[in-house]
C-alpha cells in the first residue's frame, strides 16, 4: 500500500490483521461500498489495495463466476493471507502485487475499481487514480473510500499508546486515519480524468469485542505491533485498561458501539 512502508504488515501480523481488523474494523463497509458502485453479476473488478482480501471476496460473489475479480497489493504479506482463505462462490480472483501508480494492467479491461482505505498511503494520489482511470472501460465505475476522522477507538488507543509507549508509536497507529478531506478527494478524482464525481458519507454503529483484550489483538496486526511486544505483560495489560477506561461510555453488552463514518467517491471514467 504505502512506499514507505507505513502499513507494510507481514507473517503473523499479515494473518492477525485478517482475524482482528477485517471482521471488526474493514469487513461491515464492504456491503456498501459495492452497493454504490453498483457491482452486477458478469462484471470485470479491481479491488485496488486489497490487503487480504475482504472487498475482491465480497465482489467474486456478486459478479459471480460470469465474472472476475483482481486483487492488487502492494504488500506481499498481506496477498500471502489473501491466497491462503478460502476461494468464495463466484468469480475467480487473480491477485497481482504491484503498485496503484504503476499496475501495468490491460487498458480498458474493467468495468469497476474499488478502493477500501487504501487511498490515504499512496504516495502520489493523483498519479494513482489516473491509472485506475486507465483501466476502466469508457463508462466505467470508481468507488474508494477513506474514513472521515480519527474515530472514537483510533482516538482513544492513540492516546493509551501516547501515555504507555511514546507519541511516536501512537502517531505511527493512527496513520491510517490521516486521510484527504472530502474536496481533497474530489479535486484528486477530477485531476485523473474521471466524470461525475461525487463525494457520499456512509454512517455505521461499529461494534467490537470487549476493549481490554481486542486492543492487543489488533495492535499486533499493525506497524506498532513490535513496539508493543516489547512491553512487559503488566504494562500491556495497563495498555487494555486504558482504553477500556476511554471507551467506557461506549459499553454496550460485551464489548463496545460507537458511530463511524467514510467519506466515499464515485466517479465515471
Amino acid at each position: 500500500m504505502s512506499h514507505d512502508g507505513q502499513w507494510q504488515l507481514d507473517g503473523s501480523a499479515a494473518e492477525l490483521y485478517e482475524r482482528y481488523v477485517v471482521p471488526h474494523i474493514l469487513g461491515p463497509w464492504v456491503p456498501g461500498l459495492l452497493d454504490i458502485a453498483a457491482v452486477r453479476p458478469g462484471e470485470r473488478v479491481l479491488d485496488v489495495a486489497c490487503g487480504t482480501g475482504v472487498v475482491a471476496r465480497a465482489a467474486a460473489q456478486r459478479v459471480g463466476a460470469s465474472g472476475g475479480v483482481t486483487g492488487l497489493d502492494l504488500n506481499a504479506g498481506m496477498l500471502a493471507v489473501a491466497r491462503s482463505l478460502p476461494a468464495p462462490a463466484g468469480a475467480a480472483i487473480t491477485w497481482i502485487q504491484r503498485d496503484a501508480a504503476d499496475t501495468q494492467l490491460p487498458a480498458k479491461s474493467f468495468d469497476a475499481v474499488l478502493c477500501q482505505q487504501g487511498v490515504q498511503f499512496f504516495p502520489d494520489k493523483t498519479a494513482a487514480l489516473r491509472d485506475l482511470h486507465r483501466v476502466l472501460v469508457p463508462g466505467g465505475r470508481l468507488a474508494i473510500s477513506v474514513w472521515r476522522s480519527t474515530g472514537v477507538y483510533n482516538s482513544a488507543v492513540g492516546k493509551a499508546l501516547a501515555e504507555h509507549v511514546g507519541s511516536d508509536v501512537a502517531s505511527r497507529f493512527c496513520a491510517s486515519r490521516e486521510v484527504p478531506t472530502g474536496d481533497a478527494l474530489l479535486g484528486f478524482a477530477a485531476a485523473a480524468g474521471f466524470q461525475d464525481v461525487k463525494l457520499h458519507v456512509q454512517q455505521r454503529i461499529a461494534r467490537l469485542p470487549a476493549p481490554e483484550a481486542f486492543v492487543l489483538g489488533h495492535l499486533a496486526a499493525t506497524p506498532v505491533a513490535s513496539d508493543v511486544k516489547a512491553m512487559s505483560g503488566p504494562a500491556r495489560a495497563a495498555l487494555g485498561g486504558t482504553v477500556a477506561r476511554l471507551l467506557a461510555a461506549c459499553t454496550q453488552g460485551d464489548g463496545v458501539a460507537f458511530p463511524e463514518e467514510v467519506h466515499v467517491v464515485t466517479a465515471t471514467a
